[in-house]
């Protein structure tokens, strides 16, 4: 039996009007600014009307540590949607948009797959409405203001040895990490060292999915610390005057997008921060408004849950006061043998033991997920070779753990194959069995909470700092910054920081290479191991196969 790929299921999509899907949510059609018949962004006008609505129930879509089998983490978000919606329940899904990056890199795209994906998927996957090369334009802005005011007499005293911003371009590109700017002699200025990160791991980005309204986007931008004075006094972005015109440039960025899955149910997707090295959530404006027109609310959060639930928690939910009623965590027999000790290869063969083994991992995850206070519940994204006794070795160990796990067969049969996996999460959300709280409090010293998330998360013995660590610790605690949050840029395929240290490894350490501040995003970033902020291209891209077809079609996403 041939199976279609998920561009041709997108493509045979029977798409609504917009319009239309905004009526589902009691959203007019003066509220929307269409970007064609399929896509549009919610005014900031009706959005400001919704603040005095009672908020609907936030559920969460995390995942146990990725692997190559690969999980199914957003496709599980979009099912479950459509599942709540199938049994009745008012929900929306909000979702991060892709980056161009992963898309021509090794992933090939992010709207879901088979029969639970958002529409339209090429758009989404590519330019969609834009925001990406808004938030690209804003930041290469600013990095133009600061080398400019240098060139012209440096009245800041910027000292370019110190300068902490960086440029960023919305590619996976290796030979950007580390360059020299302005070469060619007195004309381009003064050559000092440089680099890109991907437009994912900006500042602007993470401000851009925090920011609550364009007045709270403004203030983040001014507050950007783009590097030192020698005697290391920090300068702001607004002391370049930038705030004003980088606002202009995310004007429209901001506003949520609106799109629909393949059985017309409402989704935003907006913003698009990495969850290694970013903190890995769509918008907070997106899913604060889908709170106030929605009974439920599934967001999902990068990578596992160790980073992008993390993250969710202590940053997104801590700063724009959120407080999730459920958490739904993904697991797949395929990912489980992986964790297990089964070789790429060898997945097609059935082994319930290695699937046993690897549940140390799942259940890492969801001991996790209840520190938080909030019932983690498994879904199952199960393949047609997933046997019975693979599937019953998941489910064992979740009701070994507390909780439930749920055969979910949505890429398959779209919002019908995870009724009752939606069924128990409205329960488990209208229960009011919630009571969420954050990993660590805001006075804690930044070290203290580093070395929390280290031993709490990823069950480690502790973490392991440099002097030139120590001191960027104490630095930041002198200049005022003690009370942010933490965002940890670490592996996503292990809990420790070592990449092929699969399951759910215990006694190691965390080496913490390097602290950024992002004091206009309102945490600091911590990172560690070899992780990159700039992704590199595999051997073989999935560029390499995306191409049009005769018919002007897009083909080789998937």
């Amino acid at each position: 039996m041939s199976v279609r790929s998920d561009i041709e299921i997108a493509r045979e999509a029977k798409k609504k009007p917009i319009g239309e899907i905004g009526t589902k949510i009691d959203i007019p059609h003066d509220a929307l600014m269409q970007f064609g018949p399929h896509k549009a962004k919610l005014s900031a006008e009706f959005i400001d009307k919704l603040k005095d609505r009672k908020d609907g129930k936030l559920i969460l879509v995390t995942a146990i540590s990725p692997t190559a089998a690969g999980e199914g983490k957003t496709t599980t978000t979009v099912g479950l949607g459509d599942g709540l919606n199938r049994i009745g329940k008012k929900a929306v899904m909000c979702l991060r948009e892709p980056s161009l990056g992963p898309c021509f890199g090794m992933k090939g795209g992010a709207a879901g797959g088979g029969y639970a994906q958002v529409v339209p998927m090429e758009d989404i996957n590519l330019h969609f409405t834009g925001d990406f090369h808004a938030i690209t334009s804003a930041h290469s802005l600013l990095s133009a203001l600061i080398d400019n005011h240098i060139y012209w007499g440096n009245k800041l005293e910027i000292d370019a040895r110190r300068i902490s911003w960086r440029r960023v371009v919305d590619m996976n590109d290796r030979a950007l990490r580390k360059i020299t700017n302005s070469l060619g002699g007195v004309a381009n200025g003064f050559p000092r060292e440089d680099g890109f990160d991907i437009t994912v791991a900006s500042e602007v980005m993470a401000i851009l999915c925090l920011a609550l309204d364009l007045k709270d986007l403004e203030r983040r931008l001014g507050n950007i610390v783009i590097g030192y004075k020698r005697d290391k006094t920090p300068i702001r972005a607004r002391e370049l005057d930038a705030h004003g015109a980088m606002t202009v440039l995310l004007k429209d960025a901001l506003m949520p997008n609106l799109v629909q899955t393949l059985e017309n149910n409402p989704a935003f997707i907006h913003g698009g921060p990495f969850a290694n090295i970013a903190h890995g959530c769509n918008s907070v404006l997106a899913t604060k408004t889908a709170l106030k027109l929605a009974d439920y609310v599934i967001t999902e959060a990068g990578f596992g849950a160790d980073l992008g639930a993390e993250k969710f928690f202590d940053i997104k939910c801590r700063k724009a006061g959120l407080s999730p009623d459920a958490v739904v965590i993904v697991a797949t027999v395929r990912a489980l043998k992986m964790h297990g000790g089964v070789g790429k290869d060898d997945l097609a063969t059935e082994n319930a033991s290695a699937v046993a083994q690897g549940c140390e991992n799942l259940l890492r995850h969801i001991e996790n997920i209840k520190k938080f206070g909030v019932q983690p519940i498994v879904a199952v994204n199960k393949f047609i070779t997933d046997t019975n006794d693979e599937v019953s070795e998941i489910t064992k160990a979740a009701e070994a753990a507390g909780t439930k796990a749920f055969v979910c067969t949505h890429w398959s049969d779209g919002g019908a194959g995870t009724e009752d996996l939606a069924r128990h999460v409205a329960e488990i959300a209208d229960s009011g069995q919630s009571s969420f709280k954050p990993l660590y409090p805001d006075d804690m010293s930044l070290r203290e909470k580093v070395r929390t998330i280290a031993t709490e998360i990823y069950g480690a013995e502790d973490i392991v700092c440099d002097a030139a660590v120590e001191g960027q610790f104490k630095e930041l605690e002198k200049g005022g910054f003690g009370n942010l949050p933490v965002c940890m840029a670490k592996t996503q395929y292990s809990f420790s920081t070592d990449p092929t240290a699969l399951g759910a490894p215990t006694g190691h350490t965390v080496p913490v290479r390097e602290l950024r501040l992002s004091a206009g995003a309102e945490f600091v970033v911590v990172i560690t191991g070899q992780v990159m902020t700039m992704p590199g291209l595999p051997r073989v891209p999935a560029a390499n196969s995306i191409c049009l077809n005769d018919d002007g079609q897009i083909e080789g996403l998937f």
